[in-house]
């Protein structure tokens, strides 16, 4: 119930939000040129930094979940055995 009042609250602030900035302003980036209310700017600009925020945040987690696998993996940060007892060359230890 709270999720759909939510739902319906946020859908009320972007349609008010889309009729007060409904003038058309015009966005120029380098030879590229484009024309749009203002509302659809910055909605696209919204979704566009919602895409890098997550891009960033997941490429975080995998860097972080790779280097979890390679301490239990037994990888440089854990003696320099891996999980069979043997260094990085490939000859067991002695």
């Amino acid at each position: 119930m709270l999720t759909i009042i939510l739902v319906i609250a946020i859908v009320i602030a972007v349609a008010a939000f889309s009729v007060q900035n409904a003038t058309p302003v015009a966005v120029s980036f380098l030879t590229w040129k484009y024309e749009a209310s203002l509302a659809v700017i910055v909605v696209l600009a919204l979704l566009a930094g919602i895409v890098i925020g997550m891009l960033l945040l997941s490429l975080l987690s995998l860097r972080r979940s790779l280097r979890r696998r390679r301490k239990s993996a037994g990888g440089p940060d854990a003696g320099g055995r891996g999980a069979a007892g043997q260094t990085r060359e490939g000859t067991e230890k002695r």
